[in-house]
């Protein structure tokens, strides 16, 4: 079981910056690439950003340019800093993963989908 325990959220105001944190932890024997996810209210979770072990990164077209993802492996540990943040990344942001190029194609994530973190963008 793997347990996905995710940080950092908050209020901000637009413009803005926040920076998220999610450790990994439990039976992870390897782990192909690591992602931030969120979902708005009345919406679908959507991907923000995912990265692989490797370094190769992927980022959803609303937040190219703003947000970065980084990755510390030996930690299991991943990272989102969220620049120019806009009322409209208001969101519960998740974290997740897979173990394998395989299971990354099968959209088959390695952990539940915990509590997440709030961000609020607003004046």
């Amino acid at each position: 079981q793997v347990q996905l325990v995710e940080s950092g959220g908050g209020l901000v105001q637009p413009g803005g910056s926040l920076r998220l944190s999610c450790a990994a932890s439990g039976s992870i024997f390897s782990i192909y690439a690591m992602g931030w996810y969120r979902q708005a209210p009345g919406k679908q979770r959507e991907l923000v950003a995912d990265i692989t072990s490797g370094g190769k990164t992927h980022y959803g077209d609303s937040v190219k340019g703003r947000f970065t993802i980084s990755r510390d492996n030996a930690k299991n540990t991943v990272y989102l800093q969220m620049n120019s943040l806009q009322p409209e990344d208001t969101a519960v942001y998740y974290c997740n993963g897979y173990t394998s190029f395989l299971e990354y194609l099968r959209s088959t994530f390695f952990g539940s989908w915990g509590q997440g973190t709030q961000v609020t963008v607003s004046s």
